[in-house]
């Protein structure tokens, strides 16, 4: 059974091997993921009883904006509502703000509109960074 969380501390071991489980380049960097899941505004995780299978950041301004940084499912989880439960529970936290906002690669995109996010066609993501995923 899939239990959830609202919690801010996890082992770099298991943020590892959660990351590099969707070959995202950031688990290249556990303990850089530790501080990082303490520093995020909120952060809700699934596990399949001790393991860590699921995961979602949100960093906000405290009123008005909310920005979904991770969200990832181990593959062997995805596709049974894991990923869509872990966006609800943001949705819910952050009701009453005036905007939630995802960047979701194009694979993806189907997912987040299922979700009810909604892809501009006016602004575009942007980045510097040295991660490829």
């Amino acid at each position: 059974m899939i239990k959830y969380y609202d919690k801010h501390d996890f082992t770099s071991s298991e943020l590892e091997d959660l990351f590099l489980s969707v070959e995202w380049s950031s688990g290249k960097f556990p303990d850089k993921l530790v501080i990082s899941m303490k520093n995020f505004k909120s952060v809700f995780s699934a596990y399949d009883d001790d393991k860590l299978i699921g995961l979602i950041c949100v960093m906000d301004d405290g009123i008005m904006n909310a920005y979904i940084h991770y969200l990832l499912v181990n593959p062997k989880y995805q596709k049974e509502g894991i990923g869509k439960e872990l966006v609800e529970m943001v949705k819910e936290k952050y009701k009453d703000y005036l905007r939630i906002a995802v960047i979701g690669y194009h694979k993806a995109l189907p997912f987040y509109e299922k979700c009810g996010f909604t892809k501009s066609d006016e602004s575009f993501p942007l980045f510097i960074t040295s991660l490829w995923t």
